[in-house]
């Protein structure tokens, strides 16, 4: 198991031999990247977004959205793939990190993407609005989770009618 002195390298090969995007030292080892939380760690989850792969793409995403310290550097790249990305699940942990992020110049990104037509990815979007609305809360973004909240989907529109009653300002 990777330790805390293993290179930001040798710490992402670990994560890329767990298969399962859910997986315990996958996870592990991205919150060893948070610990860190250096540049480097950066670089290289930057470098893993521009991956021909979807597995390398999605743990780029998903240390990207860990590393706070970087978010100015780390919103554009997440809605560049937000914009580009094909792949479902990728687009999924982009909305995740987006509402890990809590920022609102996210927001457009996560409009955009709560339209998909994926129940995963409106999901990720019902997750990240509640977090991306801003103070006081934009109104596009409210109406936005208001939709989702009346869902086809039963999580999505579960979600998304938490994220509405959370927001007492809604």
């Amino acid at each position: 198991m990777p330790g805390v002195d293993g290179t930001v390298r040798e710490l992402i090969r670990a994560a890329l031999s767990d298969t399962d995007p859910d997986g315990w030292l996958r996870w592990h080892v991205i919150s060893l990247l948070r610990q860190r939380g250096d540049l480097e760690s950066f670089i290289e989850a930057r470098r893993l977004c521009a991956a021909d792969t979807v597995t390398e793409r999605l743990l780029g995403v998903d240390i990207m959205g860990m590393l706070r310290p970087f978010v100015d550097r780390t919103l554009p790249v997440l809605r560049y793939l937000a914009a580009s990305e094909d792949d479902a699940v990728v687009l999924y942990s982009v909305l995740i990190a987006f509402g890990h992020l809590a920022d609102p110049r996210a927001l457009p990104s996560v409009i955009d993407l709560a339209g998909h037509g994926d129940s995963r990815v409106r999901y990720g979007a019902a997750y990240a609005l509640q977090h991306v609305l801003g103070d006081p809360p934009d109104r596009a973004g409210l109406e936005t989770l208001r939709k989702l909240a009346a869902d086809s989907d039963a999580d999505v529109a579960g979600w998304a009618a938490l994220g509405v009653a959370l927001r007492s300002d809604c």
